[in-house]
């Protein structure tokens, strides 16, 4: 519903200047600037936390968050935001992060929260959360990607740079639905720790990946997947 055509009600066009004013109208609804979507996945956790708030990043996550806010900094870029997953794993990455990135704002939100986004094919038998939890995680995931993954605003001049920080599933489901594949296939991709996915989305609303769990910037020994 962001298609310029869709935000236009053709049936009020004026008849006697036709497709000229048309056009007129579809150009003051067109997008000017590119959007640039930094999805960082938390790092290295306790998995041995039975609460949310149990589950805080290990000495090692919280050296892995310092390799990806000092890897962003590096990129010279004027980041707008960064929003968060309200989850205490995702909470404290970003923390460490913005002391990196210091007057970026940061934005937490439940839409982001980890879950079950959509029934994996091929299945798989080491993972099979109960039915319910599609409905209810698949709804709100596909409520983040809406939200927050689409063209730019009419009124938005330039470029602009997010981050938005979560979860495995939350990014490899995003990516699927923001390249048009199939989103069950979401379950085929794997991201490290602390990673770097970087999506464009130019203002016709093509969407291309410039990279997919990039943790090149870290030493071989503070990379995991946990």
């Amino acid at each position: 519903r962001r298609e310029p055509v869709a935000l236009i009600n053709l049936k009020k066009k004026n008849e006697e200047t036709g497709e000229e004013e048309l056009a007129s109208r579809l150009d003051h609804c067109k997008a000017k600037a590119t959007r640039h979507i930094f999805l960082i996945r938390h790092s290295q956790y306790n998995l041995d936390g039975r609460a949310d708030k149990d589950r805080t990043l290990t000495p090692l996550g919280r050296e892995q968050a310092e390799l990806t806010g000092h890897r962003l900094a590096s990129l010279g870029l004027k980041f707008d935001q960064i929003i968060h997953s309200s989850m205490t794993r995702a909470t404290e990455t970003t923390e460490i992060i913005s002391k990196h990135l210091p007057g970026v704002k940061k934005i937490s939100t439940d839409l982001l929260r980890e879950g079950a986004p959509i029934e994996p094919d091929p299945p798989v038998s080491h993972w099979k959360p109960e039915a319910v939890q599609y409905y209810e995680d698949g709804a709100r995931i596909e409520a983040a990607f809406r939200n927050f993954i689409h063209r730019a605003d009419v009124k938005q001049e330039e470029d602009s740079y997010e981050i938005f920080v979560c979860h495995a599933n939350v990014i490899r489901y995003i990516v699927c639905r923001a390249l048009q594949f199939p989103p069950e296939g979401w379950l085929r991709l794997s991201l490290n720790n602390g990673s770097i996915t970087h999506l464009v989305i130019r203002p016709n609303g093509r969407v291309a990946l410039r990279t997919l769990g990039d943790t090149g910037f870290m030493p071989p020994d503070k990379i995991t997947r946990t």
